[in-house]
């Protein structure tokens, strides 16, 4: 069951993280969230959806795996003055709250990384009380795409999706979380999709930068070395083709990501 978050958190990644907001990440669920409800943010990252879902709620509660993780979430949390929100370290496979605690239990990128996402959404339908919400938004990276055909962006697409199932996580995850709501027994589910689009300079010089910088230094690198799934010659050909991508005038790349909004 258990499994290993294949990003880490260099810099990089969280220079990717922290574009993330409710608006551009959460849309489905904006539209249930009122002022008096208690919300309980799983695998919070660095914090800013995790803030912006407080700004509009009542009281949130970051969690994360470890405390160090946490702080990331805690430091955005107090930049913004924000006073409606407390932390907690948890495993979403066993959260360590009563049943029918909260109003809203939100996930934004996390079912791909755990071992069992089926016990997860179970774990989250528990701590929701009666007739509220269990959110939860993927990525699917088979169904990221991209233009021009570069075979090196076809290459990355393969290390990355051995070397997340190599740490027991399921980079497939948007089409799926339909079906794992289902099998964790609910019967209500609203299945949505959404995507995030990068094509002016601006956003390819930002992507592309961001990903040429991750696959030589972020822990996904560092796992495809460590198991042999690359050598260091192949993440800097990777690496290459994401900047070629990005200087591309006609460069464009799309990702898809699955939505399930549940009630409980």
């Amino acid at each position: 069951m258990d499994a290993v978050y294949t990003h880490g958190h260099h810099e990089s990644v969280l220079r990717s993280h922290r574009w993330r907001t409710a608006s551009n990440s959460a849309a489905y669920l904006l539209p249930h969230l009122k002022e008096h409800m208690k919300v309980l943010d799983v695998g919070s990252g660095p914090g800013t959806i995790t803030a912006d879902l407080a700004a509009r709620a009542g009281h949130l509660t970051a969690s994360e795996v470890s405390a160090e993780a946490l702080e990331l979430a805690r430091a955005e949390v107090n930049a913004r003055g924000l006073t409606n929100v407390d932390f907690a370290v948890t495993d979403v496979h066993a959260l360590d709250f009563p049943d029918d605690t909260f109003c809203v239990v939100h996930a934004h990128q996390v079912l791909q990384h755990v071992g069992d996402p089926v016990r997860a959404l179970r774990e989250m339908r528990r701590v929701t009380k009666p007739a509220g919400y269990v959110a939860a938004r993927d990525s699917d990276y088979s169904a990221f795409t991209w233009y021009p055909l570069l075979p090196e962006l076809d290459e990355w697409l393969a290390l990355y999706q051995k070397v997340a199932r190599g740490n027991g996580g399921e980079p497939d995850a948007g089409r799926r979380l339909l079906s794992w709501a289902r099998a964790a027994g609910f019967t209500e589910v609203t299945a949505t999709s959404s995507t995030w689009c990068f094509a002016t300079p601006d956003d390819r010089a930002w992507w592309g930068g961001m990903w040429a910088e991750r696959v030589l230094h972020s822990s996904m690198a560092q796992q495809a070395l460590a198991t042999g799934a690359a050598t260091e010659g192949d993440l800097r050909r990777i690496s290459e083709g994401w900047l070629k991508w990005a200087a591309a005038e006609d460069g464009w790349l799309s990702i898809l990501h699955g939505e399930i909004l549940c009630r409980a």
